[in-house]
């Protein structure tokens, strides 16, 4: 059983009470435009992941049918072994993609927000194509496959609360299990934050080898990563950084340089590469978060074609059995373009305005020349509207008084 699709609407009611603590405490961890980009991002991911997970779920089936070595009894004991081999397969995932920059291309992603609250959980990547490879060894001990599925959603289950900066030291539970406390530290990029408490559950593997670091009070988190993403484009975001591998592979002269930059550890780039196309790196003594002003009105709007995208991505998943192929990959084509367009949109890109207007009609046409379920229809037509009523009203003004 996949736990995740049932703990989305509980995802959202926390994300909810985090945002009345936030105006409660009067702090300033969310911000409409970085939480938006968080959000899209994992939207995307689910919607990718109906593609990019069959090739993964192949080879583990193949594996666990025709080379397990064992055969368990499906008793408490064994779904405790299952659980916690899971997570230690997990830590070195996890460490993995952060020191290799193959991997590291598409973790980067769940990295790249410089805030840190709920909604950073779900921002998670749609370009890990290898990091499966962690698990087979799950099906060689005979490990089936349900309870792979069910031991990893719980496991990143688990990961979500962890993601918020309310909650405090927690005394012993910090021995042993994951907590805010040291996963903040696990997503600061100071110096002595780097690369440290990549368990996803429990913390004790981080203990045993050494990658351990606790947060400290006179050390405050600056979240992010070095080389800043800049942008609330969430396609961008899963393709910078393989953009950037493939630019220095093909530059670089030397054939070795080529390949090691696939698989190097992530930072290391050719010295040529350095010499001839420099990077501009985060200065941390003058750190300035990336941010696009917003009107209220624009906010608004941001959040309501978010809630479109998010339902249509929601229709699809539910449905996924229902629809054909060529069903499944307009529409995830489409989340794809209001991702982007949103992005645009968030960016105060010029172009953004008209493809969002172009996004709103499709909409409503396919709702008037499609056969689909009165209350998806409704709801669809309903946030169309009103997304184009709050795009009218904010900038229609503003282009009568530039004429």
């Amino acid at each position: 059983m996949n736990f995740v699709l049932y703990a989305i609407p509980f995802f959202f009611l926390l994300i909810g009470l985090e945002l009345l603590l936030e105006k409660w405490r009067k702090t300033e961890f969310y911000r409409v435009n970085d939480a938006i980009n968080s959000l899209s991002a994992g939207v995307l991911s689910q919607m990718t992941g109906l593609a990019k997970n069959l090739l993964p779920f192949t080879v583990y089936i193949f594996v666990y049918e025709n080379m397990a070595l064992f055969s368990w009894e499906k008793s408490t004991a064994f779904w405790i072994f299952a659980f916690l081999f899971y997570d230690f397969l997990y830590y070195w995932k996890h460490r993995m993609g952060h020191e290799m920059s193959l991997l590291w291309a598409a973790h980067v992603v769940h990295h790249s927000s410089e805030e840190y609250n709920l909604t950073t959980a779900l921002r998670q990547t749609s370009g890990n194509i290898v990091g499966w490879i962690f698990y087979v060894p799950m099906a060689l001990i005979g490990v089936e496959p349900y309870v792979l599925i069910s031991v990893g959603s719980l496991n990143l289950v688990y990961q979500f609360w962890v993601h918020t900066r309310h909650v405090p030291k927690l005394g012993w539970f910090e021995w042993f299990f994951v907590s805010p406390s040291n996963h903040r530290v696990h997503h600061a990029q100071n110096q002595i934050y780097l690369d440290r408490n990549y368990g996803g559950v429990f913390i004790l593997w981080d203990r045993l080898f050494g990658t351990f670091q606790e947060e400290l009070e006179e050390e405050k988190p600056i979240y992010g990563v070095r080389k800043a993403l800049r942008s609330w484009n969430p396609l961008w975001a899963n393709v910078q950084v393989y953009t950037q591998l493939v630019k220095d592979s093909v530059r670089t002269k030397r054939w070795s340089d080529k390949f090691r930059v696939w698989f190097g550890r992530t930072g290391w780039r050719p010295e040529d590469m350095e010499r001839d196309f420099p990077l501009a790196r985060v200065d941390l003594a003058r750190f300035q978060k990336y941010d696009v002003p917003l009107t209220t009105s624009s906010k608004w709007y941001a959040v309501l074609q978010y809630g479109l995208m998010t339902f249509v991505g929601l229709m699809l998943l539910l449905n996924v059995q229902m629809l054909d192929i060529k069903e499944q990959l307009s529409l995830i084509i489409f989340v794809g373009f209001c991702s982007y367009s949103l992005g645009a949109f968030l960016e105060g890109k010029a172009f953004a305005v008209g493809l969002e207007v172009i996004k709103n009609v499709i909409v409503l046409a396919v709702c008037w020349l499609v056969s689909i379920n009165m209350a998806v229809m409704t709801t669809l037509v309903v946030l169309a509207l009103l997304s184009l009523a709050v795009l009218c009203l904010t900038f229609l003004p503003q282009r009568r008084l530039a004429s």
